[in-house]
């Protein structure tokens, strides 16, 4: 897809260069997404057509308005001032571009860059004046065998590009954490940011308000107690200082990197068996979870050995919870929910808040009609499982 994407822009470049025509405009923008959309409707809900789009858009917004017209029209000044004044553009740029792509970042993938731009005014003149050129005069010269030279100067931009990416990703604050996106919130920040961008008079202002509203929306948003994958073999429980706990510590890499960005947490995941408060054995850990009214008991299994309905019943009983990667006996109920391998191959992965009216938001969602899809999907709210009995 994204290899169409530049195909077809770089065609209505040309073709409008060949028609007398201005090239990048948001006429450009609109009608290439446009044919993306017929060949490919369902790219729309992918974060990588929003994304280089949204970037795209940005940039040709930014660049068509008339304050930043007048600061990069040529004028009389020195080489300085003008090179001064290429950077700050540069800068701005990416400014513009780190907040339109922000919102959507942070939908799909909890996470968004924050000292992105200024690393792209080191990055860019980097690759664009020494990388790519010095690549081309090594592949030149290879041709009598004297590109060696021109490579080293490749090998060193390279490792300097690649440091300048780790002192950035390393810097505190690096990248913004969050939860889950409410859609409503999502949809909002959209609208509003394409108000913004598309608009050239004083009605684009009026698009701050969604933005605003939607970006509240996610500032606000609670994160989540706890965090049950689809296979029900991990569970992640936040701990009261905001960081998360993993039941079972030898999770790979990618769980642990999931787990986190679910939970919108960019510190280290500490194992559940190693915490005072939780109590667990060769087949269960129980702890509990929350303060005062929303304290709730969590029972979750640990084990691969069988254990009959009467010896559990009792346990699952005292606990509000009850979760565990595996068919549970019928006897086995917890007080609030209950889950188990039926249950998750209908709800898939969980997220649950356990306020005084907690609430379960899953992954698959009731009514979906996609054939990977299981036929008969959660009842009611699709967005949470209502309290008062178990999830079975």
């Amino acid at each position: 897809m994204p290899t169409l994407r530049s195909f077809i822009a770089a065609l209505l470049v040309l073709i409008a260069f060949l028609m007398g025509r201005e090239a990048l405009t948001l006429r450009l923008v609109a009608a290439g997404a446009l044919i993306v959309l017929i060949w490919r409707p369902e790219a729309l809900a992918g974060p990588s057509f929003q994304l280089s789009f949204a970037a795209v858009t940005a940039i040709i917004a930014l660049h068509e308005s008339r304050p930043m017209q007048a600061f990069l029209a040529r004028r009389e000044e020195s080489v300085v001032i003008r090179l001064g004044r290429g950077v700050t553009g540069l800068l701005l740029t990416d400014l513009v571009v780190e907040v339109a792509l922000a919102p959507i970042a942070l939908f799909h993938f909890h996470k968004a860059g924050l000292y992105g731009a200024l690393a792209n005014v080191v990055a860019i003149p980097l690759t664009t004046f020494v990388i790519m050129p010095a690549e081309a005069l090594a592949l030149l010269f290879d041709s009598v065998g004297l590109g060696a030279p021109f490579w080293w100067i490749t090998e060193q931009a390279l490792l300097a590009l690649i440091a300048l990416a780790h002192a950035v990703a390393d810097a505190p604050g690096a990248v913004a954490m969050m939860p889950s996106f409410p859609r409503w919130g999502f949809a909002l920040a959209v609208f509003g940011g394409l108000w913004l961008l598309l608009w050239k008079t004083g009605w684009r202002r009026a698009g701050a308000v969604p933005l605003a509203i939607g970006m509240a929306a996610l500032l606000v948003q609670p994160r989540p107690d706890l965090l049950v994958t689809g296979d029900g073999r991990h569970i992640a429980a936040a701990l009261p200082d905001g960081s998360y706990a993993l039941l079972r510590d030898r999770a790979g890499d990618y769980v642990r990197d999931s787990m986190a960005e679910a939970a919108g947490v960019d510190a280290p995941l500490a194992a559940l068996t190693d915490l005072d408060h939780v109590e667990c054995n060769r087949d269960f850990c129980r702890w509990s979870q929350g303060e005062g009214p929303a304290r709730r008991i969590i029972l979750a299994s640990r084990g691969r050995d069988r254990i009959e309905g009467a010896e559990m019943a009792a346990a699952c009983a005292a606990a509000d919870i009850v979760i565990s990667d595996r068919w549970l006996p019928h006897e086995c109920v917890g007080r609030w929910m209950t889950i188990d391998r039926d249950s998750l191959a209908t709800s898939g992965g969980l997220a649950l808040y356990l306020g005084e009216k907690p609430e379960a938001v899953t992954t698959l969602r009731a009514g979906d009609g996609h054939p990977w899809r299981l036929p008969q999907q959660l009842s009611g709210n699709d967005e949470a499982i209502p309290t008062g009995g178990p999830a079975r």
